[in-house]
């Protein structure tokens, strides 16, 4: 990774705590040293790159006023943390971030005191921020400060407002951060967005805005008349022109809103809100991408980027060929039933451009709904549609689905609404570690009644299967991983409930496979044939209902089986085959599941840790030839 400006005060910074006396010329100096290091670092992998851009001098700022080594601080979501891990002694492991026994590309405790939580979801921090401020209170520490920054699209979970309605009843003294860039990972939508619109569009706030700015600039030190004199003025704006302030009537105290860029004003006004007493609200307006045009130009694009190469204010993308992902896949097939169908609605959690249902937004958009950063209220949507006679696609990530798991219950489920969940991100997400990894969706959705659980073994079944999904008349989910897709060659069948697809048959043994794990399962059948060893391939299709015939009939013919599915071995599709044959009273002792056991994967690269979960080729031989050689040293011994 480059250092493209040859940083001078970065590489030498060992603790925050340097920059309480740091004047504002080597903060900002700073800030530019972090820019050019999170662009060195995109010229080597893809990583979260426009959401740090936006929030370096907030970052700085915030450091270099309170002492975080003692009080709190919590960054909802998480990946925004790139600055933080920048300045708080891990500039000489930052080019480690997002691989396998590196840096954590979100909040991490076990590298830094500075990271409290490992946070990978949006809406938690104000929830947290409360905990630790009554917990410390009670320890007898209730001078320590405790600040959580939340951004705009986040703002709208629920959590948020139970958490601010908790504080309300609290005697406590806390800050919530409200970084507005008008976005979370899409453009922000619903109602809240628009209330932030009105606030920092309001034509008096736009003209005093320069005034306040030079003014603020100039005050030496909070306590100034002038600064006194200039908070009056503003409060009498508020006052007169939105009446009693939304987050007010929670009891916190809004200031705002103020230049998030500006580092100078932010340092003032986080020294001002540090001495008050209650809670306060911080209204700080920022932009994804700030300070590389490419990246403010189009900060969706450059959420999650793939690697380029910077030229001045060019970003040259490294061109990597490949076979389409199940993503698109997925989008295509939503698109093509939405086409043919107009009773098919797709619904989505802010993650438009991640489910890559841009082109369904703009040919349907009656039909497509973006509910923002609120999975629960996504499902209980989806069921009051599905109630009306229509037939919704609920298509959010597995890891994220999980916040809507009440509703998934009792507003789908327990009705028999047959609403269709589209999983993407199920299996392991590589580099964005245990926070994304989708794979606990087979044991928590498994287990419903009427629920309908399904995997594509390639890309031909992504189609087939959702065209069953919505001809179905009992909820159904689909999952798929964040990889390109594979396409097996072969005799494609109809999709048709609890019927799996039977590749080829084994005279020694036989793998059912559940999902997308299918093409290294045949990889491994060709390489165990070279040894002499038949092996043959179901395509297991369901969790729920299983293929009882099959799979019964697998139990009782092959010498040994193998279970292969990139998710949890605890309740996933290896224990109900398992169950399956207990209930039928066979015996399951030579069934041998290939799976994530019982731990928290960590990040690394997908192949890489498809490896030592030995769910890759290599892997699936090892195993069948375990099961092989361990059947033949049975059979000899009974001989002997």
């Amino acid at each position: 990774m480059k250092d493209r400006n040859m940083n001078k005060i970065l590489p030498h910074l060992k603790s925050p705590k340097e920059l309480h006396e740091m004047q504002v010329p080597q903060l900002t100096q700073l800030a530019e040293e972090i820019r050019e290091t999170l662009c060195g670092l995109l010229s080597i992998r893809p990583a979260h790159f426009a959401s740090n851009l936006g929030v370096v001098e907030l970052t700085l700022a915030l450091h270099s006023v309170y002492d975080f080594s003692y009080d709190r601080l919590i960054w909802d979501t998480g990946h925004q943390i790139y600055p933080q891990k920048l300045i708080t002694g891990r500039y000489d492991k930052f080019h480690t971030i997002r691989t396998r026994g590196g840096l954590m590309g979100y909040p991490n405790p076990a590298e830094s005191e500075y990271d409290l939580f490992v946070t990978g979801h949006a809406g938690c921090s104000v929830s947290t921020m409360v905990g630790l401020a009554s917990g410390d209170e009670l320890m007898g520490q209730g001078d320590r400060q405790s600040v959580a920054v939340i951004g705009d699209g986040a703002f709208p979970s629920g959590i948020v407002f139970e958490a601010l309605n908790n504080a309300a009843e609290m005697k406590t003294n806390m800050l919530v951060v409200l970084n507005d860039n008008e976005m979370s990972i899409c453009p922000r939508v619903g109602g809240l967005g628009s209330y932030l619109d009105r606030l920092r569009s309001n034509p008096v706030y736009t003209g005093l805005k320069t005034e306040v700015v030079n003014i603020l600039n100039k005050v030496p030190v909070f306590g100034d008349p002038a600064e006194r004199f200039l908070a009056q003025i503003k409060e009498g704006v508020k006052a007169g022109l939105h009446g009693g302030m939304l987050f007010e009537e929670f009891g916190f105290r809004y200031f705002g809103p103020i230049d998030g860029h500006n580092i100078n004003v932010l340092r003032k006004y986080l020294k001002m809100v540090k001495q008050l007493d209650g809670n306060v609200l911080l209204h700080v307006i920022t932009n994804k991408g700030h300070g590389f045009k490419p990246a403010a130009e189009d900060p969706v694009y450059f959420h999650t980027p793939p690697t380029f190469e910077r030229q001045g204010d060019k970003a040259i993308p490294n061109q990597k060929g490949g076979s389409k992902a199940y993503t698109n896949h997925a989008r295509d097939a939503i698109f093509d039933q939405m086409k043919h169908n107009d009773k098919v609605t797709v619904i989505t959690a802010a993650m438009c451009q991640g489910n890559k249902l841009e082109p369904v937004r703009e040919a349907f958009p009656d039909r497509f709904f973006d509910v923002g950063i609120c999975e629960s209220h996504a499902v209980a949507f989806a069921a009051g549609q599905c109630k009306t006679g229509m037939r919704p696609i609920v298509d959010i990530y597995s890891t994220f689905l999980q916040r809507s798991y009440d509703q998934i219950f009792q507003e789908v489920c327990l009705q028999n609404l047959p609403v269709v969940f589209m999983m993407d991100r199920a299996g392991l997400t590589a580099p964005d570690g245990p926070t994304h990894h989708g794979t606990f969706d087979v044991g928590y959705m498994r287990i419903f009644p009427n629920m309908v659980v399904m995997a594509p073994g390639d890309a031909n079944d992504v189609g087939a299967m959702l065209d069953f999904a919505l001809q179905h008349d009992t909820p159904s989910c689909m999952r798929y991983p964040k990889t390109n897709a594979a396409e097996i060659s072969r005799e494609l069948k109809p999709v048709e409930l609890g019927k799996s697809e039977i590749l080829s048959w084994g005279t020694d043994g036989n793998i059912l496979c559940y999902g997308t794990p299918l093409i290294e399962c045949l990889k491994a059948q060709e390489i165990l044939a070279e040894e002499g060893i038949d092996v043959g391939v179901i395509n297991a299709r369901f969790a729920k209902p299983l293929d009882s015939t099959t799979i019964l009939k697998a139990l009782d013919e092959s010498n040994f089986v193998i279970t292969v599915e990139e998710g949890m071995l605890m309740g996933g599709f290896g224990s109900a085959v398992c169950e399956l044959a207990n209930e039928h009273g066979v015996d399951a002792s030579h069934v041998k599941r290939l799976g994530i056991p019982d731990v928290f994967v960590e990040f690394g690269e997908r192949g890489e840790l498809l490896d030592e979960l030995r769910l890759q080729a290599v892997g699936i031989v090892e195993t069948c030839r375990e099961q092989f050689e361990g059947v033949n040293t049975k059979v000899t011994r009974q001989k002997i």
